[in-house]
């Protein structure tokens, strides 16, 4: 359905667009969407059913917003990338279901190098962090107030990055692994880990993180032994990788493990 300062009824509910919010004509707004007071959608712009809109949300062009979203008071989404080669390529920023952006949260659409950028389904984005041009963010990813990432970084699912924390370009922080809040984050975060400081380093497996997600003590235990043969000991990273696939249960938490610090283009935070 097509809205534009109207209100019209639907099936899943009562499309309601407050009277002072502004919806460009080619922006789609599904059933049950709410827009509040002094909120602008632009053109290119697609909202999912239930999805809330709060007061003085700005969602500028090119976006797509999945269902049951939950936007507060003055976030801004899909504005142009703050990236010098940008030169006003089409681009887009596409966001999940049921994900919770809070206050003055920033979210850049991508560039000509990928296209768009893209948020998961279920993350919270706490107020005033900041998600670059190219990055992309897994689902059930939770950033912390005033998390700042640079472009073309990737946070794979589960992962919670604590608050008031730099993540330079290009860097990955790998599945369900935990940023300490005020960590500088230069290099990929292993998956499964435990990460804090400035600059950081590692503190062990998220063990409580993976026990509450349901990971069994027979993964849990595998993982702690992959931990200790690439992370404690005193060879090199490569031969440390080596030695655990020939060593320890090929599971394929181990596995996406090994295969995240192989592959490892900035280095690993140890």
């Amino acid at each position: 359905m097509r809205v534009a300062g109207s209100t019209e009824a639907a099936t899943r509910g009562e499309t309601r667009v407050h009277t002072t919010a502004l919806v460009d004509l080619e922006a789609e707004l599904g059933e049950g969407v709410e827009v509040g007071p002094w909120a602008m959608i632009g053109p290119g712009v697609r909202v999912g059913d239930g999805t809330v809109v709060g007061p003085r949300v700005l969602i500028e062009r090119d976006t797509e917003v999945g269902e049951d979203c939950r936007l507060a008071n003055g976030a801004v989404l899909g504005t142009d990338p703050q990236d010098l080669k940008y030169q006003g390529e089409r681009s887009a920023l596409v966001v999940g279901d049921r994900t919770v952006v809070r206050e003055f949260a920033t979210l850049n659409r991508g560039t000509q190098a990928t296209g768009r950028t893209v948020v998961g389904s279920d993350c919270l984005i706490m107020a005033y962090a900041h998600v670059a041009h190219d990055c992309e963010l897994g689902n059930h990813v939770v950033l912390a107030n005033s998390v700042h990432m640079a472009g073309h970084v990737l946070i794979e699912d589960w992962a919670t990055v604590g608050g008031v924390t730099p993540i330079h370009q290009f860097v990955r922080i790998g599945a369900h692994a935990f940023v300490g809040g005020g960590s500088r984050v230069a290099q990929d975060v292993p998956p499964y880990c435990r990460a804090a400081g400035n600059p950081p380093k590692l503190y062990g497996l998220n063990s409580v993180g993976l026990e509450r997600r349901g990971f069994t003590e027979e993964v849990r235990r595998a993982l702690k032994s992959a931990y200790r043969v690439l992370f404690m000991g005193n060879e090199p990273l490569t031969r440390a990788v080596d030695r655990a696939e020939r060593e320890v249960p090929a599971i394929p938490e181990v596995r996406h493990l090994l295969s995240f610090v192989r592959s490892s283009e900035r280095g690993i935070t140890t």
